[in-house]
C-alpha cells in the first residue's frame, strides 16, 4: 500500500506506528484466509479490499470530500445509515477489532473497559487508523456504560453527535427513538447542508433495503446442509460492509449469492460432509478481529450463522418502503432498528428467541455464546442464553476472550471438546 503514504501523511498519521500495523495484517490475513481450500471465487473481491483496507476506500472518501460530500464515522448498527445517505452523506463504521491499537485506548480508558472500545479509541488517539482521520463527524450511541465515556473522550477534536438509545421497547421507547432519529436528520442537514426530503429518505431506506437483501441472500446459501462457504469468509464480508460503498457492497454480495446458491445446486461444499454446524452469538467481531471463527474452523466445526452485530442483526428486517412522508419516514424507520435485539435492552427475551429461530433455521448442532472481556451486557445475558439452549436441547459453549493470542490454545482446547462432544 505503499502509493498512499502522501495521502496518510496528509492526513498526520504516525506512519512509523502504521508501518508495524500493515506488516502484521497481511501475514495474519495469509494464515487465516488465503490458506483455505476451494473458497468461493467471489471472495476474491473482498481479500482485494482487505490487502488494500487503508487505501482504496479511504481515498475514494477523501475524494468524495473533495466534490463537497461529508463522512459520517459510527460504531453501532442502531445509527440509521438511511438519514445519513438522504443528505447525500456518507458512512464508515469506525469499530477497532485488533489488539494493535489496544495500548493507545488504555492510556486513557481503564483496563478494565472492553477491547473494542479500547481498540476503537486508542485508533484515533494513535493516528494508526484513516477512517478515524478522513470521518468530518463520529456519530455514538447510548449502548453501554463504556461508549458513553469513551464519547466524550473522541468528541474533544472531533464533532460528535450522541444518539441517545431507550433502554426498553415500549411504545413510548419507540417512539422517543424516532424523535432521536428525526434531531439526527436535522443535524445532518445542518452539517452537509442539503436537505432531507421524503424523496431524497426513500432513496437512502431503498439502497439500504437492498444491501441487506444482497447480504441476506448470502446468509440464506449458508442454510443448505451443503457448506458452500466459511464462516470466516462470511464473517469478513460482513465487516466490510461496514465500510464499503452500499450499493457496491450490494452488487458484490448479490454475485457471492449468485455462485453460492449454484455451489449448493452442485454439491460443492468448503467442509467434509458431517462436519459439525455451529452458531455464534454475542458481542461484535470488528474487523479484523477472526480469532474465534478461525479457532472453530480449524477444530474440526464451520461456522454457518452469526446471531451478532457482524451477523444477522445487521441485516434482518427492513424498513418499510411504502412511507411518503417525513414523519412517517422516521417512524418506520425506528420501528427496524428497534427490532434488533441487542443486549443493551430490558427485558430482552427477543435475542434468545432469535438464537433459538436461527438455531433451526441453519440446522446447528451446537452454539458458541462469546463475549468480550468486559463487556457486562453480554457476559451477564450469557447466564439467560446458556439456560435457553440448554433447555431446547442445543449443545451450547460459553467463551470469554479478548484480541490478543494469549488464550488461543486454551480456547483451542475447550472448542475441540465441545465439537467431539457434539459427536
Amino acid at each position: 500500500m505503499s502509493n498512499y503514504v502522501e495521502m496518510w501523511k496528509e492526513l498526520g498519521m504516525d506512519l512509523e506506528t502504521h508501518d508495524a500495523l500493515c506488516q502484521v495484517l497481511p501475514t495474519a490475513f495469509g494464515d487465516m484466509y488465503l490458506s483455505q481450500e476451494n473458497r468461493p471465487e467471489g471472495m476474491g473481491f473482498w481479500d482485494f479490499v482487505v490487502s488494500e483496507i487503508h487505501g482504496i476506500r479511504p481515498s475514494e472518501l477523501i475524494e468524495a470530500q473533495k466534490n463537497g460530500q461529508k463522512v459520517f464515522g459510527t460504531f453501532c448498527v442502531y445509527v440509521p445509515d438511511e438519514v445519513v445517505l438522504a443528505a447525500n452523506g456518507i458512512v464508515t463504521g469506525l469499530c477497532g477489532g485488533s489488539q494493535f491499537w489496544v495500548p493507545g485506548g488504555e492510556k486513557v480508558l481503564p483496563k478494565s473497559t472492553c477491547p473494542l472500545i479500547k481498540a476503537s479509541v486508542g485508533a484515533r488517539l494513535e493516528r494508526t487508523c484513516p477512517f478515524f482521520r478522513i470521518a468530518d463527524m463520529y456519530v455514538g450511541e447510548t449502548t453501554c456504560d463504556g461508549k458513553k465515556k469513551a464519547w466524550e473522550i473522541l468528541g474533544q477534536d472531533v464533532p460528535m453527535h450522541i444518539m441517545d438509545m431507550p433502554q426498553m421497547k415500549r411504545p413510548q421507547d419507540i417512539e422517543k427513538w424516532a424523535d432521536e432519529i428525526k434531531i439526527f436528520a436535522k443535524v445532518v442537514e445542518d452539517f452537509t447542508g442539503n436537505a432531507i426530503t421524503p424523496e431524497k429518505l426513500s432513496e437512502g431506506i431503498h439502497v439500504i433495503n437492498e444491501r441487506r437483501k444482497a447480504l441476506k441472500r448470502v446468509y440464506d446459501a449458508r442454510k443448505s446442509k451443503n457448506i458452500p462457504i466459511s464462516g470466516k469468509d462470511a464473517l469478513l464480508m460482513m465487516q466490510i460492509a461496514f465500510f464499503d460503498d452500499p450499493v457496491r457492497c450490494a452488487e458484490m454480495a448479490n454475485k457471492l449469492a449468485d455462485e453460492l446458491e449454484q455451489r449448493n445446486k452442485d454439491n460443492v461444499s468448503v467442509f467434509p460432509a458431517g462436519t459439525k454446524r455451529i452458531l455464534v452469538t454475542g458481542t461484535p467481531m470488528a474487523i479484523p478481529n477472526w480469532k474465534l471463527h478461525h479457532l472453530i474452523e480449524t477444530s474440526g466445526a464451520a461456522v454457518v450463522c452469526e446471531e451478532t452485530c457482524t451477523g444477522t442483526r445487521y441485516f434482518e428486517n427492513l424498513v418499510d418502503e411504502t412511507k411518503t412522508t417525513l414523519e412517517e419516514q422516521y417512524a418506520a424507520i425506528a420501528d427496524r432498528y428497534m427490532g434488533i435485539n441487542c443486549a443493551c435492552f430490558t427485558p430482552n427475551s427477543g435475542r434468545v428467541d432469535d438464537i433459538l429461530r436461527l438455531a433451526k433455521e441453519y440446522d446447528v448442532d451446537g452454539v458458541i455464546d462469546v463475549n468480550l472481556k468486559f463487556c457486562c451486557l453480554y457476559d451477564t445475558e450469557g447466564y439467560t442464553v446458556e439456560k435457553a439452549m440448554k433447555d431446547a436441547g442445543i449443545p451450547v459453549l460459553g467463551i470469554e476472550t479478548d484480541y490478543t493470542d494469549e488464550d488461543a490454545e486454551q480456547l483451542r482446547t475447550r472448542i475441540e471438546a465441545f465439537v467431539e462432544m457434539l459427536g
